[in-house]
């Protein structure tokens, strides 16, 4: 059974795959990322290719994803309860994850954990498990 696991420090991207933007093309809509989100995904990727595994998960898995932003007044460890929403941030980091070749498809993980904390080091906890 194959098990990743990793911390990228970073201050985590607040922008997510939500802000998306749409415009109307030969009477059609195009869906286009606006800069900043470009910017997130490129931030993401550039960390995550750091701990690409050597071979692609192909089975169901589990992702536990703990989000740790810069705690400001906040207490070391505190949950974070404001925007952005975990789904939103869930959704642009599985989609860099698929384009880094963590796994085939990002349908393949079949359970989550997620959570954001306020955090004396910030950055994002990664921990794939293949399911048996």
């Amino acid at each position: 059974m194959m098990k990743i696991e990793f911390f990228m420090a970073m201050d985590p991207p607040t922008c997510t795959h939500q802000e998306k933007k749409v415009t109307v093309v030969n009477g059609k809509p195009v869906f286009y990322d606006p800069p900043d989100v470009k910017t997130a995904r490129m931030k993401l990727i550039d960390h995550l290719l750091k701990h690409k595994p050597r071979k692609r998960i192909e089975t169901g898995c589990r992702l536990m994803v703990k989000w740790c932003f810069p705690r400001g007044n906040h207490h070391d460890g505190e949950y974070r309860i404001t925007k952005p929403d975990t789904d939103n941030l869930q959704k642009l980091l599985k989609d860099c994850m698929t384009i880094c070749s963590f796994w085939k498809d990002d349908a393949l993980v079949a359970s989550e954990i997620v959570e954001k904390f306020w955090s004396e080091i910030p950055g994002i906890y990664i921990q794939i498990t293949e399911l048996e």
